[in-house]
């Protein structure tokens, strides 16, 4: 029997573009975003949270509001805690400015803190998360510089320090959402050594975590081959789910007018996938297979990163103009793309 994989969206984005003015459609006819994803195949959204966004969207407040349209249509939920006030990724991973001052036992008790009261809120609402990330893309360490780990980082005391911190997440989403699978989330698609460091190191720490998770974008992170390779070794060596929990890949090289794009050179492409519809649809459909292809089942789900992130307009909460735009489900004006079919292949 086939491996039937998890099919996830981050639409994080969605909040603030729909109070812009965006809207998403099918067939000609305007829909709720969350109807077009479910009927498309969609099994689960990825929401991310920001502790202090200046924009007023990613909040807690907002974050309420969206779980409850989540819950409403009986969707899986991943909530993604990047412990900031916008991006964390492994080229950043800044603290909240509530946090600035505190020391290592200081931010694990706000992390403990501030996980424990999101999840509770969520919970209060009927609407707790069915899975948690404790950090986003932490592949260099969160809460810098005190969980950083990366080039002169790189030692034994900031390995356990980066350790001490995703306990204190742990701990806070077993003790508050006990029904919530944690993942770990780093950007390691299609490098093995980089995934087995580490992945070893926190088996050596002793953080508890359920499931992995993998940021794969081709033009970042090298081949499907690659990833193949990666996952079926991640399965092998630590026995845990293993899902991408970020990826995209473009339906068109064309910007819209006024932004850039993060790809829109051929030469970023995977080789055998043009930037079309039909290349999207290709890429989709073989990611999927490899996924599924993990051994021992282990090959878990997908989540594409920000598929409605249309170009409503062009200054966001964090000054963060629309250079996905050509990596969406969906094309500039809103109108589902026929990439999403590929989900029932």
């Amino acid at each position: 029997m086939e491996n039937r994989l998890l099919i996830g969206m981050d639409i994080s984005f969605a909040d603030e573009i729909e109070a812009a003015g965006g809207a998403y459609y099918e067939r000609g006819e305007r829909r709720d975003i969350m109807a077009i994803l479910q009927d498309a195949g969609t099994d689960s959204i990825r929401l991310r949270i920001w502790n202090d966004p200046p924009g007023g969207f990613c909040n807690l407040e907002r974050t309420l509001v969206m779980a409850r349209r989540i819950k409403a249509r009986g969707l899986h939920f991943l909530l993604d805690f990047h412990y900031s006030d916008g991006w964390a990724d492994p080229g950043k991973q800044w603290k909240p400015k509530a946090w600035a001052g505190l020391d290592l036992d200081g931010l694990g008790r706000e992390v403990f803190r501030y996980t424990s009261e999101v999840l509770s809120a969520l919970a209060k609402q009927g609407t707790p998360p069915d899975m948690v990330q404790v950090g986003n893309e932490i592949t260099n360490g969160l809460l810098w510089d005190e969980g950083r780990v990366d080039g002169e980082f790189d030692t034994d005391g900031q390995w356990e320090a980066l350790a001490s911190l995703l306990k204190a997440g742990v701990l806070a989403v077993r003790e508050t959402a006990p029904q919530a699978e944690v993942m770990l989330h780093i950007d390691r698609g299609g490098d093995w050594p980089g995934t087995f460091k580490f992945f070893d190191r926190m088996r050596r720490s002793g953080v508890d975590f359920d499931v992995i998770g993998q940021s794969f974008y081709p033009w970042w992170h090298g081949t499907l081959d690659d990833l193949r390779g990666n996952l079926e070794q991640t399965a092998r060596e630590f026995g845990k789910p293993v899902y991408v929990a970020e990826t995209a890949y473009p339906w068109t090289l064309r910007a819209q007018e006024g932004d850039g794009l993060i790809v829109g050179r051929e030469d970023q492409l995977h080789p055998g996938y043009p930037a079309s519809v039909e290349g999207q649809s290709a890429y989709l459909r073989d990611l999927m297979a490899v996924i599924r292809g993990v051994p021992n089942g282990l090959g878990r789900g997908l989540y594409w990163w920000e598929p409605a992130w249309i170009p409503a307009k062009t200054s966001w909460s964090v000054g963060h103009a629309n250079n996905w735009s050509n990596l969406t489900l969906f094309d500039f004006a809103g109108r589902k793309l026929a990439s999403w079919d590929a989900l029932r292949s």
